[in-house]
């Protein structure tokens, strides 16, 4: 829908005027209409001064109904649409109010799929369980590593040959349990390559 796409850049829901122009709409009146539907159906909400927000449906996405492989390919019906919407947010985030997003540095947990740059969604608890990746506070410094249990003994695991386990020398504690790791592919631009001839290595 490009209402999303403009809410993207703007962080706001256009006036009628501006939603008329963006969908080629002749008269203001269809863009009233449809924000009604909208609104009627649960995407849109209108508050005090006729102002427009989005409800968390309307940052719903299509999930396909289908799956892709990581190895051999399958073939994929051009065709296939979603039977249902899905939510990032309600995908992640467990509990909203008690969340926070952290930035990873480091690559001490890169065989686990968590790289420098990555985002970590983190459910603040002070307690967790052995094999599950956490946020801690280790003798004074925060890392984000497995936690493991040796002889009673917590024991925060790297993921990543040239790290070496951390073994709390006096204090530990749990700021949170990660729920899951975000990664933009698109962030950066890749390298532009451009085919030669006659070169030489």
């Amino acid at each position: 829908m490009r209402l999303k796409d403009q809410f993207a850049v703007s962080q706001c829901i256009p006036s009628y005027a501006s939603i008329s122009r963006l969908l080629g709409f002749t008269a203001k009146n269809a863009a009233v209409q449809l924000v009604r539907r909208l609104r009627d159906n649960g995407y849109l909400k209108i508050v005090d001064g006729g102002k427009v927000v989005p409800l968390r449906r309307f940052f719903e996405l299509p999930l396909m109904d289908m799956h892709v492989r990581a190895g051999v390919p399958d073939a994929i019906d051009p065709q296939t649409w979603a039977k249902e919407t899905f939510s990032l947010e309600g995908f992640l985030f467990g509990k909203p109010s008690n969340s926070v997003v952290i930035r990873i540095r480091g690559d001490s947990m890169r065989d686990a799929g968590i790289f420098d740059g990555d985002l970590a969604v983190v459910e603040r608890s002070q307690t967790a369980y052995a094999g599950q990746f956490v946020v801690a506070n280790v003798d004074g410094e925060f890392t984000l590593k497995e936690l493991k249990y040796e002889n009673q003994r917590p024991v925060l695991m790297p993921h990543n040959p040239a790290y070496s386990p951390i073994y709390p020398k006096a204090d530990l504690s749990i700021f949170g349990i990660v729920q899951g790791i975000v990664r933009n592919y698109g962030a950066t631009k890749p390298m532009q390559v451009t085919s030669t001839t006659g070169a030489t290595t």
